[in-house]
């Protein structure tokens, strides 16, 4: 079903086009929540973001742009000094010798 809407979907307006990724999360956004995506005014978000993202990179020297990365990059992951309890390093858990049954009395 899902491929035959892929399939039917309008051409594309400009030059910049909506990938099969963003075209699922979109379609998704319409069947979750029941919204109707006007896809011409995100290809004009999306174009208008790509400019202001070019004219940061053109405007802005590399130190500048580094700091603000990597303070948005702390804002969006806070610091753990210690892992939760609820993650599992599967990693480890894979290696780990197998636990051995007890012996019966």
């Amino acid at each position: 079903m899902i491929r035959r809407i892929i399939r039917k979907r309008r051409p594309v307006p400009s030059l910049t086009g909506i990938s099969l990724e963003e075209e699922l999360a979109l379609l998704r956004v319409e069947l979750m929540y029941g919204l109707r995506v006007n896809r011409e005014a995100y290809l004009r978000r999306k174009v208008d973001e790509r400019e202001q993202l070019a004219a940061r990179m053109r405007d802005g020297d590399a130190a500048a742009l580094l700091a603000d990365l990597r303070d948005f990059l702390e804002r969006a992951v806070p610091a753990q000094h210690e892992p939760s309890a609820s993650v599992v390093d599967i990693q480890t858990r894979r290696h780990s010798p197998p636990a051995q049954d007890p012996e019966p009395a």
